[in-house]
């Protein structure tokens, strides 16, 4: 969106401009899969918006043993794991990368069996998906969640986030069928960065979010 201004002044703001270029899907019940935790909050009002159905799709990021902040790959839930393209360039060994694999499926195993016990897991089979996220760094996150909705053969897989790096569209690009996105600013530094307001979402909010529909 050419006339955007940055920083966008929150989630919801960010939502409510993502739903708008994705009325179209209205009518065809899709199903809103969020990236725990940032992008549920978002996720909600897209459903919402779109006569939807919310639910999440757990992948974590795999941290630099340098930088923690850097990722270098995620895995889901599942056990599938994405490593970035640059990841030859980050020092970071493969003996940490399975000890993170290992302690970030633990957390997801976790989140899972909480997020799950009033409802099963959506299924993506035959229906149009759209995956969402607060924005877009490395890109290895939003890969990975849609290397692993992609294998539950849905009709449309689509990609939808606010801000993102230039070049992470670029590699996510031959994952999904569309990408919706509202800025890939070329100075992109992080996606808090791209927000005025941007508060950790917490556990009992994702819950809360979850079981409202």
């Amino acid at each position: 969106m050419d006339d955007l201004e940055l920083p966008l002044q929150d989630r919801k703001q960010a939502a409510e401009l993502l739903a708008e270029k994705l009325a179209r899907l209205r009518g065809s019940n899709p199903l809103i899969l969020a990236i725990p935790r940032g992008a549920v909050p978002m996720g909600r009002i897209i459903a919402d918006r779109l006569e939807g159905e919310l639910d999440v799709v757990l992948v974590r990021k795999i941290p630099s043993a340098i930088d923690p902040e850097l990722a270098v790959g995620a895995v889901d839930e599942h056990g599938n794991r994405e490593l970035a393209p640059y990841f030859n360039r980050t020092r970071t060994s493969m003996e940490w990368v399975e000890l993170q694999t290992h302690e970030q499926l633990e957390l997801m195993r976790r989140r899972r069996a909480s997020y799950g016990s009033k409802r099963p897991p959506a299924n993506p089979e035959g229906r149009v998906v759209v995956i969402v996220d607060d924005g877009l760094a490395t890109g290895s996150t939003m890969a990975a969640a849609l290397r692993s909705t992609r294998a539950r053969k849905p009709k449309q897989l689509i990609a939808a986030v606010p801000v993102a790096a230039p070049d992470s569209l670029e590699m996510i690009a031959p994952l999904a069928d569309a990408i919706v996105y509202l800025a890939a600013p070329m100075n992109f530094m992080s996606v808090s960065r791209h927000y005025r307001s941007f508060p950790q979402v917490s556990e009992e909010e994702v819950l809360e979010l979850l079981t409202s529909q």
